[in-house]
């Protein structure tokens, strides 16, 4: 291997780690869900240890990242087309899931665990926003509305009302956005009981 490639391998095992610290996972429950020894992770974290393709699969599933980010791949030059995922000075990670440019954009987001006693900062902007959660609770703030949405639960609501996403205190949380910017809305099916407001299930 050229001295570039060395370079390269040996920066993966500092992403990995940081990835793991960000989502307060430990070496133990990162071993069960990837099926990668708990000693093995810890060298791959040190740079004790090469990675292999079959590990970094089952690892780049698990933190929802691509390859190409765990291993610092150079960016596309046309942007529309760059799904690397995008670092924030929060700790948070948004991730883009649509290459084409306009109408509904689809993101996952990744929050790091937040504050509860932090005084939410609202936002308004032209157009439409769906929210899904994955994993943890996402608080989100819609109005004067203070809502606590769980795993499976969903909100669809025109962004010109002030609004704010965020962690709760109790830990990360991940979720799905489809975001219309110019006022295209995500169809979401009604539930049996006819609720359709923030909160209700798709």
């Amino acid at each position: 291997m050229d001295a570039t490639t060395d370079q390269t391998l040996d920066a993966v095992g500092p992403r990995l780690k940081h990835l793991r610290l960000r989502r307060d996972v430990t070496l133990t429950t990162l071993a069960a869900a990837t099926g990668i020894s708990v000693s093995t992770l810890s060298r791959l974290e040190a740079g004790l240890r090469r990675p292999t393709l079959e590990q970094l699969l089952p690892l780049a599933r698990y933190h929802g990242v691509t390859l190409d980010s765990l291993v610092d791949a150079p960016r596309t030059a046309d942007p529309r087309i760059d799904l690397r995922p995008l670092q924030c000075r929060d700790g948070s990670v948004i991730i883009p899931l649509t290459r084409r440019p306009g109408g509904i954009q689809a993101y996952k987001f990744v929050l790091p665990t937040g504050d509860d006693a932090a005084v939410p900062d609202l936002r308004s902007h032209e157009g439409f926003d769906w929210a899904y959660v994955l994993n943890g609770t996402l608080r989100l703030v819609l109005g004067d509305h203070d809502l606590r949405l769980r795993p499976g639960e969903a909100a669809e609501f025109d962004t010109r009302t002030p609004h704010w996403f965020g962690a709760t205190g109790s830990g990360p949380v991940e979720f799905l956005s489809l975001v219309g910017r110019q006022g295209e809305r995500a169809h979401v099916r009604a539930t049996t009981d006819g609720r359709t407001g923030p909160a209700g299930r798709p």
